[in-house]
């Protein structure tokens, strides 16, 4: 398969926007003793840029159905540099957070442009591949760009992280603005709001199927360190190594996708993949008390997580093409949503039942995913 330039291009700007969310907490310590204040302080920017990520999905998605994908992307992500900027240069933690949920607005619609795009340059049959390897920059800013934002705040400070991802935006801004040769979508007439793209028939439960995917892997992945750390004891790097081990699954994924694109007709495939997510956290809750154990299944989890988003993803841009960007934005929203639940929910029941029952939270939720998701195939069948 003949994978586009722009393709590339799409996975950098998704590493771009994983490498702002995921360092944050690693420069924290760095940044707040900079500011003279506490980490929680610097951490509010965080749930800043997620806040700013869900309103930015909701509120403006229906702008990409209107202004086209990659017209969308390169301003957004051009917008986006500004916040990454303003972010670099903040003399305080209020300004800091305000420049992350800009950051977060231009998240929000960049997310689904991206993904939608993907979905546009595709060629036929091979849909799967693509956005399999657009994902993979999930996998970038996890392996990559988290541990050189680390390296960068250690040589030359903090701020030269944000002024270098700015630089980065602003060169795919710029190139996907004056590259307009795979704005190959037809505008359709866009919906007045990402709300009303709630009434195409399967978007409301595979939406459901995604808050409950996400939810559990943001409520679970948001505990493994500290169960690492403090319930069996190995020191704070030993966490990193698994972070790595999810990302090399996920990433390596991208070799079987076309086993995704293969199979891609089956309705049952995406609850099928639910289904082996939930099994995977069934395993996790059976091996959590040794380290090597929970390496291992954070490989697999990856690897399984790759093909339920892909596969999700998938299914929602398939839905209605000319209302793909609002759909996109509703699916951006309804993650960075979870993410909020799903770390909240689940800190309450590791802190009161510990880490094994988390995992088996995820599992029922991975089910819930399945019926959902298998709800939405028989919504669309012919039959």
């Amino acid at each position: 398969m003949s994978v586009p330039a722009i393709v590339w291009a799409l996975t950098g700007c998704i590493g771009l926007i994983g490498s702002n969310s995921l360092a944050l907490g690693p420069i924290a310590p760095a940044i707040a003793d900079g500011f003279d204040v506490e980490v929680q302080d610097i951490m509010l920017a965080s749930a800043a840029f997620g806040l700013g990520t869900a309103l930015g999905a909701i509120a403006l998605g229906q702008l990409i159905d209107r202004a086209g994908p990659r017209r969308t992307l390169a301003y957004v992500m051009l917008i986006m540099a500004i916040g990454f900027i303003s972010s670099g240069v903040a003399q305080g933690a209020v300004v800091l957070t305000i420049s992350q949920f800009l950051v977060g607005i231009s998240a929000g619609v960049a997310l689904p442009a991206i993904y939608t795009l993907a979905a546009v340059v595709a060629s036929p049959g091979h849909e799967g591949r693509t956005i399999g390897i657009v994902l993979t920059g999930w996998t970038i800013s996890m392996v990559a760009g988290v541990p050189l934002s680390t390296l960068i705040a250690d040589g030359l400070g903090w701020r030269a992280f944000y002024i270098a991802i700015a630089a980065a935006a602003l060169i795919a801004g710029a190139g996907l603005s004056v590259n307009g040769q795979h704005e190959t979508q037809r505008k359709g007439v866009a919906s007045r709001t990402p709300i009303t793209a709630l009434t195409i028939k399967g978007v409301l439960p595979l939406l459901a199927a995604c808050g409950c995917f996400m939810a559990a892997f943001y409520g679970v992945y948001a505990y493994v360190g500290d169960h690492l750390h403090v319930n069996l004891e190995y020191p704070v790097r030993a966490t990193g190594l698994a972070a790595i081990f999810y990302g090399i699954g996920f990433g390596s994924a991208v070799f079987l996708d076309r086993y995704v694109d293969a199979y891609s007709g089956r309705r049952v495939l995406l609850p099928l993949i639910f289904l082996m997510v939930a099994v995977v956290y069934a395993v996790m809750s059976l091996v959590s008390g040794t380290y090597t154990g929970v390496l291992a299944v954070m490989a697999i989890w990856g690897l399984a997580n790759h093909f339920g988003l892909n596969v999700l993803i998938m299914r929602l841009t398939a839905l209605e093409p000319s209302q793909r960007g609002a759909i996109m934005g509703l699916n951006s929203a309804v993650t960075y949503l979870a993410l909020f639940a799903g770390t909240i929910v689940m800190g309450k029941v590791y802190a009161a039942e510990g880490f094994v029952y988390i995992t088996l939270c995820g599992g029922l939720l991975s089910l819930l995913a399945s019926v959902f998701s298998l709800c939405a195939a028989y919504m669309q069948s012919p039959n």
